[in-house]
């Protein structure tokens, strides 16, 4: 196994894998808040039951991933996570 797949082999693990995983990022059209705040939880609430969770946020931080959520956070709450890490 290569060092890129043995440090991604959580995602195989992941609870957000399946037909349910579109909850995890907005959609191509526009989104209103409530609707952001209501899918985003969905996708959080799956996020708190993975077994992977912590992987996942450690991934999505050490990449700066810019879109979803990730880890049981979105976009926010992993930029103020790393910008509290700079100061």
């Amino acid at each position: 196994m290569s060092a890129v797949t043995s440090e991604r082999a959580w995602q195989v693990k992941a609870a957000c894998r399946g037909p349910h995983a579109a909850v995890f990022f907005p959609p191509p059209s526009f989104e209103r808040k409530e609707e952001k705040l209501e899918r985003e939880g969905r996708a959080k609430a799956i996020c708190q039951e993975c077994s992977v969770i912590d992987e996942c946020r450690d991934y999505a931080l050490k990449i700066r991933e810019q879109h979803g959520i990730w880890g049981g956070l979105n976009e926010l709450e992993r930029r103020e996570i790393l910008s509290r890490r700079r100061n």
